[in-house]
């Protein structure tokens, strides 16, 4: 049972770690589906930074001399397993690079209410340097959230998709 803040801050420091960790796994699989190399590209760098917001979140656990282990992220688990589905069922090309696009974007708005809640829970704690680093895994997501509507509007939602339809 969660009784005070400073549990749930933790609480949801793992549930980030988790969430995290299944995209890092994932993430191989969804670049090799990938047909646009913007997006592929793109996709890579997100593994990079899957990666690197990991260490940054076990580097807040060892401070607080904590396990980022032992958290089931199921909202993740449900977010991939339903990317998966829908490109199991969509087209090659175009098609199926919208529903990465349409599938990370969501995955991203997750990251961004995560990250977001957790570095308010940190601020109430007076715990400053997690705050920090959250702030940094925050802006990286809103900005990730950034380049894939970009390349979705800019392109392939523009173009590929509606000549894909209408062939």
């Amino acid at each position: 049972m969660t009784t005070n803040l400073e549990q749930l801050y933790y609480d949801q420091l793992r549930d980030l770690f988790s969430a995290k960790s299944q995209l890092a796994a994932a993430l191989p699989e969804l670049v090799r589906r990938a047909s646009d190399e913007k997006l592929r590209k793109t996709l890579s760098g997100q593994l990079g930074q899957a990666r690197e917001q990991r260490i940054r979140l076990r580097e807040l656990f060892c401070q607080h001399g904590l396990n980022p282990g032992g958290e089931q992220c199921e909202a993740m688990r449900g977010m991939i397993r339903e990317t998966r589905k829908r490109l199991d069922h969509a087209s090659p090309g175009s098609v199926r690079d919208a529903v990465l696009i349409a599938s990370l974007n969501r995955i991203e708005h997750y990251g961004i209410a995560a990250y977001g809640v957790a570095k308010a829970f940190a601020e109430c704690l007076d715990f400053d340097t997690d705050a920090h680093v959250l702030l940094e895994s925050l802006e990286e997501e809103s900005e990730a959230d950034d380049v894939l509507t970009s390349i979705a509007v800019g392109g392939i939602f523009k173009h590929g998709i509606n000549k894909a339809a209408a062939a």
